[in-house]
Formats: structure tokens, sequence, C-alpha cells
């Protein structure tokens, strides 16, 4: 890391640990930890978006010695440095006391993005939020974790929205120094750059770090002089359009990345690819043992395949990356021969049977060169299997070895720390350490109903202050028209059902579902007694013109004044927004096309915090809905699906979800809409928690292929 001193040089000498802290993400899913910077100075903590980072390099001295005199604050900075010391540093956790061979090499996390915290914009959607909560979990059980991924300097997409309502896309350039990632050195002091291999001209790579508790998340930056103009911006955007540079993409995570580790002096026993984009860290994993350790090819791919572990997110052949044999040729032609292999050998490893001409699949690689694999929800496990049940054609379709692994999402992050304190009071002590047992939230009972509503009152108050007022921000800085700012959310209001929308604007997930029968949802929305307003948010990828056409849709709904300002469509949704939306809206909404769902954590995240779902039957919520924590539709669906489906929203919306929502006793307390809303957690928050996901792989995936590796 940068040397603290020199980072903070006016933080004084009893606040020292402050610098430590703000550079280990652990004080994002830590609200203790997160105060004792925002005790600080609570408009800069606002201003600066909470980056503890860039808040100690914009406090002006004197608060810092202010706070380093102030007795009360210090007794709050030392019981959180405590704590953290206590957390990254303690040898007994989880694993060590469940896992045999604890003492081992750490498991290589590969991902191509990674929703840790918005101070890092890594990431684009729920496959890096999933990656992002697996590290924490990890940090948590003290699983030996070591992942790898890219800093992407200009972010994914930062969003705006035309008068017409045509999304637009802008780089908002990552600071370096302005956030909680450091250069990692060599003995001589200089930033370490690694030469990623079979590249020609050759790729190279500044490596950088992000402390995730426990967990080094290594990242890698093409953005250097020693690279060609051309290669330079291989890691500036997530998820590039052009399929050259998306192969050389993930060349450089997954060759680059294993080549990385190495350059550290990092040993790893199991590598876990989350997604086929880091697949081609097989290939130096065969090579190391080929060419370094002598190992036959046969022996070496026994060894590569009994210790990887394969994720896979996506339930449509169209979405798995393919690249055309001739491109592959150009860049692995002659290291087929390194493996030895000839080039038909090479190309079938990647090749998929059901469709055998269309080039080199990484997925068909990823499955034939891992032991491990697992789809990432009941539903999307049966979906994997028949998708590449030709690859294992002496097999019956159930018996595929594809498993599934229904992710979870992290507690500690995800919970509203308003509801987190409401918690402290009434499931005891320690009930983070329990959260994973389902017995623990039976104790959800004991809150009474007004102190529970209450505090769900004040986070949708939150959210929709916060909604106002990046409308009127939006206005103010960017001069935005004013139908923007209606669209945007300035007529929302706290006491009405408020339904939330909030994920990728993919077309597939049927954003526009709702306005099908747009005379109808105006006598839900516009009803004198009990109105109804629906808030949207995503993004639709850069390159994703239907998508992006969907969008447009949506967002002149929110300003169409027949509707009556009861839609908004919220821009630039990121992480920190997610977390107001899922802590704040009554009802989550999720209408895709099955079986497209794959899993959808926005749901669960929803859930964790007392918000019911309204949701198809797809995904997790086939796994996740039992009758008393929502409403479920789309199980019979015949020819006209679209029209199904929204009458399907429509008759629940009329029949269950608003008039149960607005029956209150006298206190004006809706106690069956609480009691929903407790059942919503209980059917959530273990079940569907990354500790629940994160122990099931050590389990199912990691403890047998730590095994083989000790061997």
């Amino acid at each position: 890391m940068d040397s603290l001193d020199k980072k903070f040089p006016h933080l004084p000498e009893r606040l020292k640990g402050l610098g430590e802290l703000a550079f280990n993400l652990w004080w994002s899913w830590h609200p203790a930890a997160r105060m004792v910077f925002k005790r600080l100075d609570r408009r800069a903590w606002k201003d600066t978006r909470h980056n503890p980072v860039k808040l100690l390099t914009v406090l002006p001295p004197p608060i810092l010695e202010a706070a380093a005199q102030d007795p009360e604050y210090l007794r709050h900075y030392d019981s959180v440095l405590a704590h953290f010391r206590r957390d990254v540093e303690n040898q007994v956790c989880w694993f060590t006391a469940n896992v045999t061979e604890a003492e081992c090499e750490p498991i290589a996390y590969f991902s191509l993005e990674y929703g840790l915290h918005h101070s890092l914009p890594f990431y684009a959607g729920g496959l890096g939020f999933l990656a992002g909560d697996h590290l924490k979990e990890a940090s948590d059980l003290g699983t030996p974790l070591v992942a790898v991924g890219f800093m992407y300097p200009d972010g994914y997409l930062r969003q705006m929205i035309n008068p017409d309502g045509w999304q637009e896309g802008a780089d908002e350039h990552l600071d370096r120094d302005a956030a909680p990632i450091s250069r990692v050195y060599n003995d001589q002091g200089e930033q370490i750059v690694v030469q990623v291999p079979v590249t020609e001209p050759p790729i190279f790579v500044s490596v950088w770090k992000v402390m995730v508790g426990r967990i080094t998340l290594y990242l890698m930056d093409t953005d250097i002089e020693a690279n060609d103009p051309g290669h330079r911006g291989i890691s500036n955007h997530l998820y590039i359009s052009d399929l050259e540079q998306r192969l050389l993409q993930e060349i450089v995570l997954g060759l680059g990345g294993t080549e990385v580790l190495a350059a550290l002096g990092i040993k790893h026993s199991v590598l876990h690819m989350n997604e086929g984009h880091p697949a081609f860290a097989l290939l130096e994993r065969l090579r190391e043992r080929i060419e370094e350790r002598q190992m036959t090819y046969a022996d070496a791919f026994k060894e590569v395949k009994a210790t990887s572990v394969f994720t896979t997110h996506t339930p449509v052949p169209a979405g798995h990356d393919v690249f055309p044999f001739d491109m592959i040729d150009r860049y692995f032609g002659h290291y087929c021969s390194r493996l030895g292999l000839s080039r038909d050998d090479f190309f079938n490893l990647g090749r998929n049977p059901a469709d055998p001409n269309a080039g080199f699949n990484m997925t068909a690689f990823a499955l034939r060169l891992s032991d491990y694999h697992n789809g990432v929800s009941a539903r999307h496990g049966e979906v994997s299997r028949k998708m590449w049940q030709p690859l294992w054609p002496d097999r019956p379709e159930d018996q595929v070895p594809i498993i599934s692994i229904t992710n979870g999402v992290h507690v500690p992050t995800w919970i509203a720390p308003k509801m987190e304190l409401l918690f402290n009071q009434y499931l005891g002590a320690g009930w983070l350490e329990r959260h994973d047992d389902p017995a623990l939230w039976e104790l959800l009972d004991d809150i009474p109903s007004q102190e529970f509503w209450a505090v769900h009152c004040r986070l949708k108050d939150k959210l929709i202050d916060r909604i106002r007022e990046r409308a009127r921000r939006r206005w103010a800085d960017y001069q935005i028209n004013c139908c923007n700012v209606v669209a945007g959310g300035a007529m929302l209001d706290p006491t009405i059902l408020t339904l939330g929308f909030a994920r990728r604007f993919a077309t597939y997930k049927r954003a526009d579902l709702v306005f099908h029968d747009l005379e109808r949802l105006k006598k839900i929305l516009l009803s004198p007694w009990q109105p109804v307003q629906i808030i949207f948010a995503g993004k639709a990828h850069p390159a994703d013109d239907p998508g992006k056409l969907l969008l447009q849709r949506v967002f002149n709904f929110a300003r169409d004044a027949e509707l009556g300002g009861r839609i908004a469509f919220v821009e630039d949704y990121g992480e920190q927004l997610a977390q107001h939306l899922i802590h704040g809206v009554d009802v989550w909404l999720n209408n895709p096309l099955p079986p497209l769902e794959a899993c959808g954590t926005s749901g669960m995240k929803a859930s964790l915090n007392g918000l019911p779902q309204l949701s198809i039957l797809d995904g997790w919520w086939i796994e996740g809905f039992n009758g008393g924590n929502g409403w479920a539709f789309g199980a019979d669906a015949g020819d006209d699906r679209d029209a199904q489906d929204a009458a399907a929203i429509y008759d629940i919306l009329e029949q269950q979800v608003v008039p149960l929502y607005y029956k209150t006793d006298e206190a004006g307390i809706p106690q069956d809409w609480v009691k929903l809303m407790k059942n919503a957690i209980k059917s959530t928050a273990a079940r569907f928690s990354a500790r629940r996901m994160v122990k099931e792989y050590v389990q199912k995936c990691y403890q047998e292929a730590l095994d083989f590796s000790m061997k």
C-alpha cells in the first residue's frame, strides 16, 4: 500500500488507524465503522459519497485534530479499530473449525467484475455483486481466498437520459488516488508490472489491490505506457463490444491474472471461475504443470480438472462468449504445442457439440476442464443441464454433472442499518454471527408491529427524499429538461403504496410489461383512495439498442402527465441507489420472461429488508415463494404470454396487494402487511444468505478439491 503517512500527512498520530481502516472495505459492511468516518464531518461524508479515502484527503487538519482530542469520539474509534483487527487477524474462524486441511494454499477466485462499493465502479450488475458478496462472506467465514479481476478506470456506464428518453453514456474517470485501492510494489519500491503470456505485441498490466476484510483482491490495469495504444484500453470498460478486444480482455483476465499471482509468489490450490470470462486461466494451470512440473498432458489435465470450480450464470446459449476459431488460432496457435496439443485438439476443448462450427465456446471449455460445475438456482441448474447435455452424450439430462448452488446475498451489506438496529434489540446479541440459522428469524414475531412499521416508514421517507434531491441536483447541476425532473421522481409521495423495479434493462426482463394495458394500469395508479406508484431504475448495455428503446419507453411513461406523476425513472442506477430502493419501496416487482432469470439476487436483498415480492415464478423465487411472503404468477402461460402475465399482475395488485397494504388498525398500522413483511425476512435471511452459499461452495466443491490438491 502507498505509505499512509504520505497519503494522509495531516492525520494525527492518535488516529493513524483511520488510514488503515479506510483502505479496507471491511468498513463497507460495518455501520459502526462507517460512522467513525461520518462523525468527523457529516456533510463531507455525504459530499465524498461515503468514500473514506477521499474524506480523509479533503478534510482540513483542524477537524481531525479536534477528533483526536474528543473522548467520546475516541471511545467509538477505539472500539471499531479493535473489532476490525479482531476480524481480519483472528486465526480461529468457521473455515478452520470445519474444514480439514485448513492450512492450505488459497483458492483463486477469478471474475470479470466485482460489486463491492460505489467508490469502486468495477461492476455492471448482478454477476459483479454476487462476486463482491462472495468475497465479503469468505472474509467473514475465514475462507482462504485470493481474488483476481480488472480495475476499470472508466467504470461501466455513467447514465444520462436525454429529454426524448434516450440513454446516453458518459465516462466517469476513477481517481485512483482518492479511492480505497492501492498500488502493489516490488522490493525496489516500483509498482509491479506483469507481462501477459501469448500476446504479440506484448501486453502488460500494472497491479493494484483492494482489501476486503481478510481477502485480497488483485486488479489489473492495461492503461500504462508500456502498452501499445491499441492495448491500453483493454481494461478501461466492462464488456467491450468489439469481439477481438473482448477476447484480449479475457486473455488478460485468465492468463494475465494467473501470471500476476505467480509474480506475487502466490500459489493457489483451487481455481474458481465466476462465469466463463476467466476460463483461459485453466490453460496456464495446464502449462505450469506440463512445462515446470514435467507432468504429462493427461496427468496435468486430470489435476487441473480435479481442482477447478466453474459457476455458470447464463441461461441462454446466445449469452455465452464464443470466439471464431481463426481468431483463437492467431493468439493460441503456438501455445498448443506447449501443451502437447494439435490445433484441432485445442479447438475441441472449446467446441460445443450442439453447434460445433460456431467457434470456441468459453463455457464449453470451462466445463470440460473442471470437475465442479454449478448453476445459480435450482431452476437454472435444470436449464444448464439441458443446455449442456451434449457435452455428456452418454448421460441422461438429469445426470449431467452440473449441480445447483443458489446465489445468496451478504446480509451485513444489504440489511438496512436502521433495520439492523431494530434487530439488535430483539434478536439477541451476536445475531449477525448466527444469521444463517432459520430458527433465529422466528424471533421477528417479538418485534412490536408499530416499531417494525415505523422503521420501514423512515426508510421509505429516506428513499423518496433522496430521489427528489437527485432530481433537484440534476436539474441544478446539469440544467436538464424540466420533464426529466418530473420523470426523475420529483412528484413521488411517501404515503402511497410504492412498487420498485430496478435491474439491467435487457429486453427479456420486460420492464414495460406493467404498461401492457395502459387504461387498466391508470385505474390502479390513480385511484383516489388507494393509489399506487412505481419507481424504475436501471441501465441498458451501451451497445444494446433494443434495451435502450425499452428504457426510453418506460422513461416516456414516467413523464406522461396522464399517469399523474405516479411513475418515476431514476437515472444512473448504481449500488448506492440500489441500497435505498431495496430498503425503502413497499413491493419488489419482477417479471422476466422464463426461464431467462438465472437467479435474481436483487429480489433477495429486497426480501431481506421485508419487501414482499410480486414476481414471476423463475430464478430464485421458485425456491423462495411460500405463499406467505409475497405473490407469484406465470406458472401456466399460454401463447400470448405478455398479455397473460400483465393481467396477472393487475389482478394481484387489485385483489390482494392494494387492499392488504391499505388495511390498517385504529393506530394506522397495517398489521397484516407487517406480518407479510416479517414472513419475507424469515423466508430469505438464512436460506438466501451469502453465508449459506459460501458454506455450500466449501462443502460441495472446495473441500474435495482441496483434499485432492493436498495429496
